[in-house]
């Protein structure tokens, strides 16, 4: 007699809200979607957002993955999953940022966001303004870890926008969401989403999330060949029914995914940071941090002015020597970029164009320096030099007043700082030449190396426009000092 036995899938059933959705990361397009735009609890998926946000301010020079962050009490007092952190400990962020990615701890993300924006009420703020400009257009962050609060919602959708920006974005970041286990500085954590990422053939991410409001949710990618997968699923009983219904989902955007389709990454969003280097940004597909991935394209982009800055005049300095000054301070720095932008667009645009190949993890291994593009030089930013701001009624200290250097010709300089690497200094001096152009016009761009390092600096000024160039640095929170005369 023989008896046959049935294996029966795990029960596809739900015990909060239900919302599931499957995109095609490459173009975007949804290819299955089921409740997919009802506000829901997001729970630990918040946490991609908080290491979104990381990434950025980690690209924009806001912060280093090397930061020590001092732990509040507010972070280690968050209830688990958490990696233990004790109020007062200093830890760096990279390892903040590897248990809140693998092992979804929520002390780790409230510290994160704490570090970043002062208390976590403000990162929560920037959270959601960060959401609106990736299109999350109904989510609304109040946490950065995704503990149930009132208020702190999400959708499907939004969070498959996130999750695919989270992929493009900062591939040299995204490895972190398939790795087992890692490093966390106390100890090492595992990831809370191995067992999909080690049944299904392809995952590499993304981001699990757990609370009785929430149920059991995750945010899934998976790729096979050329053909890329998003899969978000809400609302799950159990971390096996979740994870049936994101392997069913998955199967079936491969199958309706069209087999050649162009690739459209998505735009990176207007930097909304509080202490970054203002409008001008030079975003990276990679970075050359030892948490990063292989391959790197530089992007050189320009957002929308949004104020003019004006320097405060030195202490002590006599009127004589500040009459020039403040006459030059008027160049309007918004209105240099938007003319270097529509008039020269081209010969920016072939900076946009530069690859720089990666030989490996190391970052002096994986960087070749930065080629300067040959007709860079011909960009003629003296054509929008002295640009001033007009207000509609101008009063006597809005007077220009130009008059010749005294102080013994074009032998002095500035530097903004020493780099690692060659492809870094030269980064930051031509980011520093499109914001500064109204006074580093004319001066030439000179990478040093010495002491183990290269310092990025321009030559060929006078006294007077070095001083001045370094005080309007200084006021975008641009570290820089004068070289005089050698």
């Amino acid at each position: 007699m023989l008896t046959w036995c049935f294996l029966m899938a795990p029960a596809l059933a739900f015990s909060a809200p239900y919302a599931g959705l499957v995109m095609d990361a490459r173009s975007g397009e949804i290819l299955h979607s089921e409740n997919a735009e009802t506000p829901l609890h997001p729970a630990s998926l918040t946490k991609m957002m908080t290491l979104y946000i990381a990434f950025e301010a980690v690209q924009h020079g806001e912060i280093s993955m090397d930061d020590y962050v001092t732990v509040s009490r507010n972070a280690a007092a968050e209830p688990p999953s958490k990696l233990g952190l004790r109020q007062g400990q200093k830890i760096k962020l990279r390892y903040l940022v590897r248990a809140a990615a693998i092992k979804s701890a929520n002390d780790a993300a409230t510290a994160i966001g704490e570090h970043i924006a002062g208390s976590e009420s403000s990162f929560a703020a920037r959270m959601t303004r960060t959401a609106k400009a990736l299109g999350m257009k109904r989510t609304t962050f109040k946490n950065a870890n995704g503990l149930t609060q009132s208020g702190h919602l999400s959708t499907a959708h939004d969070m498959a926008l996130l999750g695919r920006h989270m992929v493009y974005d900062y591939p040299q970041y995204y490895n972190l969401f398939s790795r087992i286990t890692e490093d966390a500085g106390l100890r090492q954590v595992s990831n809370t989403n191995r067992r999909f990422l080690g049944a299904y053939q392809g995952a590499d991410g993304i981001k699990t999330g757990y609370t009785n409001a929430a149920g059991f949710n995750l945010v899934a990618s998976a790729k096979r060949g050329n053909e890329r997968i998003i899969t978000v699923v809400f609302g799950g009983r159990s971390t096996a029914s979740r994870n049936a219904k994101v392997a069913e989902l998955m199967d079936l955007g491969f199958k309706r995914a069209k087999t050649n389709v162009a690739m459209r990454k998505p735009g990176l969003p207007p930097y909304l940071g509080n202490r970054g280097l203002g409008n001008v940004m030079i975003a990276e597909s990679a970075n050359p941090d030892p948490e990063g991935a292989r391959g790197k394209t530089i992007r050189v982009v320009a957002a929308a002015p949004t104020r003019s800055l004006r320097p405060l005049a030195r202490a002590g300095a006599k009127g004589s020597d500040v009459a020039p000054l403040v006459a030059s301070v008027k160049g309007d720095i918004e209105t240099v970029l938007a003319a270097v932008q529509t008039a020269k667009v081209k010969a920016v645009s072939e900076v946009a164009a530069l690859d720089v190949a990666s030989a490996g993890d190391a970052p002096d291994a994986s960087i070749k320096p930065m080629r300067r593009p040959a007709d860079l030089a011909g960009v003629q930013l003296a054509s929008v030099r002295g640009a001033v701001l007009t207000d509609a009624a101008p009063t006597p200290e809005q007077e220009v007043v130009t008059r010749l250097s005294t102080s013994g010709g074009h032998h002095w300089g500035i530097n903004v700082g020493r780099y690692p690497n060659k492809f870094e200094a030269e980064k930051v001096l031509l980011k520093t030449s499109l914001m500064e152009s109204s006074t580093l016009d004319g001066s030439l761009r000179k990478v040093v190396g010495r002491g183990g390092g290269y310092d990025a600096n321009f030559i060929g000024l006078t006294r007077e426009t070095a001083d001045l160039a370094c005080r309007r640095l200084q006021a975008r929170q641009v570290m820089c000092f004068m070289m005089g005369p050698s």
